[in-house]
């Protein structure tokens, strides 16, 4: 099939090598443009552009597909090529009805939720934030509105209870890059099913903002086991001691009982925390301006007191 790829991020690498080497006709690879990274700002590829261009593939990279003179590129661009689908992975831009339009199998989505529920940016780590036992991959075909078409196939995938949104977007990438194979070939033998979207217990996955990142003690400890989880390793829940900040990437539930103020390092193995309800130790962390360790490591370096606040 010949085919365009729009994706940005890690996850859509595996989608598209899974569909290069199905042996699909790949014309050319939408992604979004390179970024300033780290303290040099030296501009990063994504990871998308990275793959198509090992794999001698036409990559694109306009600023929008809706507005302006690149808008414009891109439609034309899109309009030369013998183009059955377009695919899209987590590409970070919305398909503007023109371009929905052109496909001869209209544009197909990958997206990391069992729609209709997250539906939205940030699935993978909402679902872990808000202790979901469950999500996986669902495979649409893309109407106008934010992850509202007709949906193709779907495969579950288990959230275990020590997973982080990093576990979990490695299990959904390969289960991604399995199912849009599997979704292209029924399309092409005209066996694909098709159907509609409900909006029972449908949700939406908010983009992560600084602020979700910021840990608030008052809440439970089962609450914020969730949310450390779900933003580890990027991009990282965080508080602070004596003005430094303290990444958190994962951490353990204490069986106690705690009247103490959030937030107050308390006594126990580690590093331990009173929260609203419950406590956490906050068991693999990185300090300002230093490496990622055990708490325990941290400790023997960093004299924390019992009794200091955190936040």
């Amino acid at each position: 099939m010949n085919i365009v790829f729009m994706g940005t991020p890690e996850i859509a690498v595996s989608c598209l090598k899974a569909l290069f080497e199905a042996g699909h006709n790949i014309k050319a690879v939408f992604t979004q443009p390179d970024k300033p990274k780290n303290r040099g700002h030296k501009l990063q590829a994504p990871p998308v552009k990275e793959y198509a261009l090992e794999k001698g593939i036409d990559v694109y990279q306009p600023l929008s597909l809706r507005k302006g003179e690149d808008g414009e590129k891109a439609f034309e661009t899109l309009k030369a090529v013998a183009l059955e689908c377009i695919v899209v992975v987590a590409y970070g831009q919305i398909l503007p009805k023109n371009i929905l339009e052109l496909p001869k199998y209209g544009c197909v989505n990958v997206h990391a939720s069992l729609l209709p529920k997250y539906r939205g940016a940030a699935p993978i780590q909402r679902v872990i934030m808000n202790g979901e036992r469950e999500t996986g991959i669902t495979t649409m075909y893309m109407a106008e509105g934010l992850d509202t078409g007709d949906m193709i196939l779907k495969e579950a995938v288990e959230i275990t209870p020590k997973m982080t949104a990093g576990e979990l977007h490695d299990r959904l990438a390969e289960t991604g890059a399995r199912l849009i194979s599997e979704t292209l070939d029924r399309i092409e033998k005209g066996i694909a099913p098709r159907t509609p979207q409900t909006d029972i217990n449908t949700c939406y996955a908010e983009r992560i903002l600084k602020d979700d990142c910021l840990i608030d003690f008052t809440n439970t400890a089962d609450a914020l086991y969730n949310r450390i989880r779900g933003l580890s390793p990027l991009p990282c829940a965080f508080t602070f001691i004596d003005g430094k900040r303290l990444k958190v990437y994962f951490a353990e539930k204490l069986d106690v009982k705690i009247d103490m103020k959030a937030g107050t390092v308390i006594e126990g193995e580690g590093l331990c925390v009173a929260c609203g309800e419950g406590a956490l130790r906050l068991v693999d962390v990185q300090m300002e301006g230093g490496k990622r360790m055990r708490d325990t490591d941290l400790l023997r370096g960093r004299k924390i007191e019992i009794g200091t606040v955190l936040g």
